[in-house]
Parts: C-alpha cells; sequence; structure tokens
C-alpha cells in the first residue's frame, strides 16, 4: 500500500462523507436563514421557533434522501472492503 491509494481513500471518504451529509446540513441552513429573516423582519424573537421547523425540515429530507445516503454509505464500504481484500489477499 503506498502513498497514492492511501489519499484516494482519505479523498473518497471525504467525498462520501460531504455526499451523505450535505442534504441535511443545507437544508437545515435554509430554514434557519427563512426563519431568521422572518423573525427579523416581524419582531418575533422566540428562540424554540427556530427548532421546531428546523427538526421537521430535517426529518422530511431524511426520509426523503436517506435510500441515497444509505447507498452512498454502502458503495463506499463496498470499496473500502474491496481495498483490504486486495491488501490482505
Amino acid at each position: 500500500m503506498n502513498q497514492e491509494v492511501i489519499l484516494d481513500i482519505v479523498r473518497d471518504a471525504l467525498t462520501t462523507t460531504i455526499l451523505v451529509s450535505a442534504p441535511v446540513l443545507v437544508t437545515a441552513l435554509v430554514v434557519g436563514l427563512v426563519i431568521s429573516i422572518l423573525q427579523a423582519t416581524t419582531q418575533i424573537q422566540e428562540q424554540t421557533l427556530t427548532f421546531v421547523p428546523k427538526i421537521l425540515c430535517v426529518f422530511l429530507v431524511l426520509i426523503i434522501a436517506g435510500a441515497f445516503m444509505i447507498n452512498t454509505l454502502l458503495s463506499f464500504t463496498n470499496r473500502i472492503f474491496s481495498y483490504v481484500s486486495n491488501i490482505v489477499g
């Protein structure tokens, strides 16, 4: 195992992490921004108002994008197991 293979594995791991976490993080960011703008314009400064819509939207995104996320993680795991079997075998 040389340095190039290790760098490919790390690059693949980081790419997979970004792909899996992006739908949830972008959704939370957009919903938080919309709620913050809404609070600023209406001058409603209730702290709990931001959490409920964020949680609901994140759960909705997890339900919708869950299959994509699981498939991405499974393909990454298969690639890692393939690397390990090539090293050992």
